[in-house]
C-alpha cells in the first residue's frame, strides 16, 4: 500500500490537504485535513451579540457575504426583528452578487483552466480550450476578469467594500440606496447579463434557465458548434471525457433555500435523501469529532457543541468537524439546490447520473442564468423613500 499526501491547496480558502491510501491502484482510505486551528465558536465567546457581526465574516474572505447573512439571521430571530422590503432586497443582492461571483470564478480560474494542460494535448479541442482558458493568459479569463470586477461595484455601492462587509444587520441594510444609486445598479447588473449572454452562454439567460431536460439541453447545445460560448464548450469536454461518470458522492442533499422576499424564498429548503424530497429539520444536524483534535466524542448540535482542542484522540487527523444530518453525509451547493427547488433538467440529471462533475456544473451555470434575471427585479424593486433597516435591540 502506498500514500499521497496532495497539499497546501491553493484554490480553497485556507489550509487543506488530502491524504490517499492506494492498494492495487484503488484509493482504500481518504482523510482531507485541516491542519490550522481557528476555534471561531471559542473567540466569539463572552462577546457582546451584535459583535458576531464583525467575527463571523472572517472565518471566510471568499464567502464573507454568506456568513454576515446567516449571522443577522441568527440576531435577528433572537431579537425578534422585522426587515423591511427595501433590506430583504438589499440583502438578496448583495448576497447574489457575492455568490455568482463566485461561481463565475471558479468557472474561469479553477475549474476550466485544468483542461489546458498538455496532458490534453492530443484532443481536438485542446488548442481551442487551451487559448480561451489558459491560467492569466486565456481570452475568455480576460474578459471575464474586467467583467467580474464591474459586478463586484454592486459590493460597494451597497456594502462599502468586500470581503468582510457591515451593512448587513439584523434589521436589514445599514447602506440606504439613493435614486441615482439604484440606477446604477441597474446599469450594472444589465451589463454583466449582456456579459453572460455574449461569452458565457451565447444565449438569452432566460433559454438557458428554462432548459428542462437532458434532451432539451442536447438540442440547445448543437444549435451552435461548440466553440460558439463558453459553456458550450464545457458540455462538449465534459461529453469527450465523460465527467458525467466523475465525482459521484453519497447522492444525498440538502437546501437551506436562499434569496427570501416577504416570507417566500426564490429556493425552497428541503432535503433529497434515497430519491425522495424530504422536509428539513434543523435539529437533526449534528457535529461528528470522531476524527478531530476535540475533546469529547459525543456528536452534538451545533448550539450545544463544544469545542475544546485536544491531541488525546488517536484516531484523529483533522481541526475540523464533521456536520452530518441525522448521521449521513449530505451535499449542498447548487446541485443540491436547484433538485431541492424542483428545476426538471437537475433532477433529470441526478436521477440518471447522481452528483456527477457534470451535474455540478451544469447547476452552477443554470443557477447563473436563473438568479441575475432575479437581481434585476429585485434592482428595481427598491425604493429610495423607504426605510431599508429597522433598528434592533439586543
Amino acid at each position: 500500500m502506498s500514500r499521497i499526501v496532495v497539499g497546501p491547496f491553493n484554490r480553497v480558502e485556507g489550509d487543506l490537504e488530502v491524504s490517499l491510501d492506494i492498494e492495487n491502484g484503488v484509493v482504500n482510505k481518504a482523510q482531507v485535513n485541516s491542519p490550522m486551528f481557528r476555534g471561531f465558536e471559542r473567540i466569539m465567546q463572552g462577546q457582546v451579540p451584535m459583535d458576531a457581526l464583525v467575527y463571523t465574516p472572517r472565518i471566510c474572505g471568499i464567502c464573507s457575504v454568506s456568513q454576515s447573512v446567516a449571522c443577522a439571521k441568527a440576531l435577528a430571530d433572537l431579537a425578534q426583528t422585522e426587515i423591511p422590503l427595501n433590506g430583504e432586497l438589499s440583502i438578496n443582492l448583495v448576497l447574489a452578487n457575492e455568490n455568482m461571483t463566485d461561481l463565475l470564478t471558479h468557472f474561469y480560474l479553477f475549474f476550466m483552466p485544468d483542461f489546458s494542460r498538455d496532458v490534453y494535448a492530443q484532443k481536438d479541442w485542446y488548442s481551442v480550450v487551451s487559448e480561451r482558458f489558459k491560467a492569466k493568459e486565456g481570452s475568455s479569463v480576460k474578459k471575464m476578469l474586467p467583467a467580474r470586477a464591474e459586478f463586484l461595484h454592486l459590493m460597494g455601492i451597497m456594502a462599502g467594500k468586500w470581503p468582510h462587509s457591515l451593512s448587513i444587520q439584523p434589521g436589514g441594510s445599514a447602506k440606504p440606496i439613493e435614486a441615482q444609486e439604484r440606477i446604477r445598479l441597474i446599469t450594472l447588473i444589465a451589463s454583466f447579463r449582456r456579459y453572460m449572454e455574449l461569452h458565457l452562454f451565447g444565449a438569452d439567460l432566460e433559454d438557458v434557465a428554462k432548459l428542462d431536460s437532458i434532451k432539451a439541453l442536447l438540442e440547445w447545445r448543437k444549435k451552435e458548434h461548440w466553440s460558439q460560448s463558453d459553456f458550450r464548450t464545457f458540455l462538449h469536454i465534459s461529453e469527450d471525457l465523460n465527467l458525467a461518470a466523475l465525482g459521484r458522492s453519497t447522492d444525498q442533499f440538502l437546501s437551506f433555500g436562499n434569496y427570501q422576499v416577504q416570507g417566500k424564498k426564490l429556493f425552497a429548503e428541503g432535503c433529497y435523501i434515497q430519491g425522495e424530497l424530504q422536509p428539513f429539520d434543523p435539529d437533526s444536524i449534528a457535529e461528528d469529532i470522531a476524527y478531530s483534535w476535540m475533546q469529547g466524542a459525543e456528536a452534538l448540535h451545533p448550539k450545544e457543541g463544544v469545542t475544546e482542542p485536544s491531541v488525546d484522540n488517536e484516531e484523529a487527523y483533522t481541526w475540523c468537524k464533521a456536520p452530518r444530518l441525522n448521521k449521513q453525509v449530505v451535499e449542498v451547493g447548487a446541485l443540491a439546490r436547484q433538485l431541492i427547488n424542483g428545476h426538471p433538467l437537475i433532477k433529470e440529471l441526478v436521477e440518471k447520473q447522481g452528483a456527477s462533475v457534470e451535474s455540478r456544473m451544469i447547476a452552477r451555470m443554470l443557477e447563473l442564468a436563473i438568479v441575475i434575471p432575479k437581481m434585476q427585479e429585485w434592482a428595481k424593486q427598491l425604493d429610495p423613500q423607504a426605510a431599508f433597516c429597522f433598528p434592533t435591540t439586543l
